[in-house]
């Protein structure tokens, strides 16, 4: 089981939109400087949407290659096709990831009867563990927490991803498998303390990108139930969960990290780069953090 703070990591682009293949393995290796517990490769942070098949196959090659095992690497294989989830996760387990984070179908607007024949297919096509991923507010498709349930009676359904931000629906997941192996993480930063004081097993997280050790040790403060720690540590980094979603993600991620010196300003269309209206906004949030110095 993986517990404390997931990366949802961002991937580096050049200016003319092709992939930073040298960047990426410098994000990888800052993670694993700072205490970053795992690592989500081409997850929706990451722009799979705007990638070709060969590019979303080669990150997540990349990235399980420049960990090499020494934290647990999470393949985003999430697709509105079930075909096409089921060959990412096939792909993720035959190049080394741990495990696949697969997002409701985007689009489609499934039933929960389809969500759940969606996810049953990738969990016997994948034959590896799969994390589910429910983000309502940019898939139209909401898993209901009864069709969770369910899934996770299935074998390779090992847990799931919910950023909703809905803590009542959150204590509901935590209070009906507890005891289970089933592993429960925030995708929402903002209430991924209190998730994660209630029952949840860690974040996914997109401040993790650029706070690295202090989401690390913010997770690991919560999940110990360490209510003190925790909330300290997460009064100053709220700024940075409330801002780095000023514009859709991975907008702002993608400037701080550019701010930081970690990548350069390549980003794919539809997606552009952060108003400048914001950058001062984002900025402070990252002084406050210290992250940056000014």
């Amino acid at each position: 089981m993986i517990t404390g703070s997931i990366v949802a990591l961002a991937t580096p682009m050049k200016v003319d939109g092709s992939i930073d293949w040298q960047a990426l393995r410098r994000l990888v290796g800052f993670h694993l400087d700072n205490g970053t517990d795992a690592i989500v490769a081409a997850g929706t942070t990451g722009e799979p949407t705007t990638m070709s098949f060969a590019e979303h196959f080669d990150v997540i090659r990349t990235v399980v290659e420049e960990v090499d095992g020494r934290i647990p690497v999470i393949a985003g294989t999430g697709a509105n096709a079930t075909s096409e989830a089921v060959e990412l996760a096939r792909y993720a387990k035959d190049v080394g990831a741990d495990y696949c984070l697969s997002v409701c179908p985007y689009y489609n607007k499934p039933t929960q009867e389809g969500l759940y024949q969606h996810f049953k297919a990738v969990a016997e096509g994948a034959d590896m563990p799969v994390i589910l991923y429910n983000v309502p507010g940019r898939t139209c498709s909401d898993l209901y927490n009864e069709t969770v349930f369910r899934l996770a009676e299935l074998e390779n359904i090992v847990g799931l991803k919910d950023a909703t931000g809905n803590l009542e629906r959150a204590e509901e997941l935590v209070d009906r498998l507890k005891g289970s192996d089933f592993m429960l993480y925030s995708g929402d930063d903002a209430t991924a303390c209190d998730f994660m004081l209630m029952g949840g097993h860690g974040d996914i997280s997109v401040t993790a990108n650029v706070a690295p050790r202090s989401m690390h040790e913010l997770c690991k403060a919560a999940v110990a139930g360490d209510n003190e720690t925790a909330h300290q540590i997460n009064t100053r980094l709220m700024p940075l969960h409330t801002n780095l979603g000023i514009e859709a993600n991975p907008i702002p991620v993608k400037w701080a990290l550019n701010r930081m010196g970690y990548v350069d300003t390549g980003i794919r269309l539809p997606m552009t780069w952060l108003s400048e209206k914001y950058h001062s906004t984002v900025g402070e949030a990252l002084q406050m953090a210290g992250v940056i110095d000014d």
